[in-house]
């Protein structure tokens, strides 16, 4: 056994050490990316909130598209995202210019996204996911990324097995589970790297491992195969490599009565977002029924344009097993899942993370620096002895 676990140990530093600053730079952007949303939010809380007039009704999702467009002429929609609460404004997405909130009462805009805020947070997930690189070096960043996430889910199982003493006992355990005072150098570095470890690694083997499922075709359709679905055919181009027709931009004429049949299709209904322009006389929505365990799950309607009657109902709890644990993973990776209490232990995981790149690599240096100093004063030993 001790042998085993001096393996594990080689296996678990040189691991560390060829993706340790990757998986430091994972770990600080995913602690500054821990509250994107609530700091969008906040940011965009002038535009994204509203006043309701007392008796005041909402317009109609065809007369807010109306009444928009008279004020930006140039604009093409490419959704419009509405929310029963009566103090939210109304979203109205640009795709790439943005998105502008709108008075569900006046039509008048409120405000635009912050493009400041945004665009930092977007620069932060293009380091956490692309270590920033851009275009034809995109690829080989996600790889990267990639490979290093895999190699911080063996840090993570194999530091605890590490961890774990061989004589499970109280006087053995409570040193390295908790943060010991008036240590410095390597014994702080030492504990510290043990107790984060401990306290970290359950949390930050679930940010790993659903990072692999996002990051890995193969660990996508394992996932599927594990609950007994076939995984989903993955979309390429189509099959003459043909780019789409680009068609004129329109919505349907018959606004009011489609978003109706949405609204009827699920009255428990939080937010109803419609995508823009249509194609084919097919409206496509996505609808947040507000019923499901799963905050983010989503369900999918589609109607055909000419009747406003229902092609295709797709409710999230409808979906097989394979579908609804995929739609976990991206936001149990980011702890959105889990609520407020999700997220503050990601951040703690990354900062952990953080910290455990950095004890580590100064307990492997201080090792290198003692192998050095043991090999030169071998080495004067040895001159010595040959000039006797």
């Amino acid at each position: 056994m001790r042998k085993f676990r001096k393996v594990i140990f080689w296996i678990h530093l040189v691991s560390a050490l060829f993706a340790g600053v990757i998986i430091f730079v994972m770990s600080v952007t995913g602690a500054l990316l821990a509250f994107e949303r609530q700091t969008i939010e906040f940011a965009e809380r002038d535009a994204r909130y509203v006043v309701q007039p007392s008796g005041a009704e909402r317009l109609l999702p065809q007369e807010m598209i109306e009444r928009f467009l008279l004020l930006r002429p140039d604009a093409k929609p490419a959704s419009l995202s509405i929310s029963s609460s009566p103090d939210e404004a109304w979203a109205i997405s640009l795709g790439r210019e943005g998105t502008v909130f709108v008075d569900p009462y006046t039509g008048a805009i409120t405000g635009e996204s912050n493009k400041a805020v945004r665009g930092a947070m977007s620069t932060l997930r293009e380091w956490h996911r692309y270590l920033a690189m851009s275009g034809d070096q995109r690829p080989i960043g996600k790889a990267l990324t990639g490979a290093a996430n895999l190699i911080f889910v063996l840090l993570a199982i194999s530091g605890l097995y590490i961890w774990l003493p061989r004589i499970l006992t109280w006087k053995r355990v409570k040193p390295v589970i908790w943060f010991r005072g008036g240590l410095r150098g390597k014994p702080r570095n030492f504990n510290w790297h043990n107790v984060i470890g401990f306290w970290t690694s359950l949390a930050l083997v679930v940010f790993t491992l659903t990072a692999t499922v996002m990051s890995y075709q193969w660990a996508n359709d394992l996932l599927y195969t594990l609950t007994g679905n076939e995984p989903p055919s993955s979309q390429g181009r189509s099959p003459n490599g043909t780019q789409k027709e680009e068609r004129p931009y329109a919505y349907p004429e018959n606004l009011n009565a489609l978003w109706l049949s949405a609204e009827q299709q699920s009255p428990t209904w939080k937010s109803i977002s419609l995508r823009l322009p249509i194609e084919n006389n097919s409206a496509a929505f996505t609808i947040d029924e507000g019923i499901y365990w799963n905050i983010f799950g989503r369900s999918s309607l589609t109607l055909d344009t000419t009747t406003a009657a229902v092609s295709k109902w797709d409710p999230y709890s409808q979906r097989n097993g394979g579908q609804q644990l995929r739609s976990w993973f991206r936001f149990l990776h980011t702890g959105e899942s889990l609520g407020l209490t999700g997220q503050i232990i990601g951040l703690i995981a990354c900062i952990g993370g953080a910290f455990l790149v950095w004890t580590g690599f100064s307990l492997s240096f201080r090792r290198f620096a003692k192998w050095v100093r043991k090999r030169r004063a071998a080495a004067a030993v040895y001159v010595r002895e040959a000039e006797i």
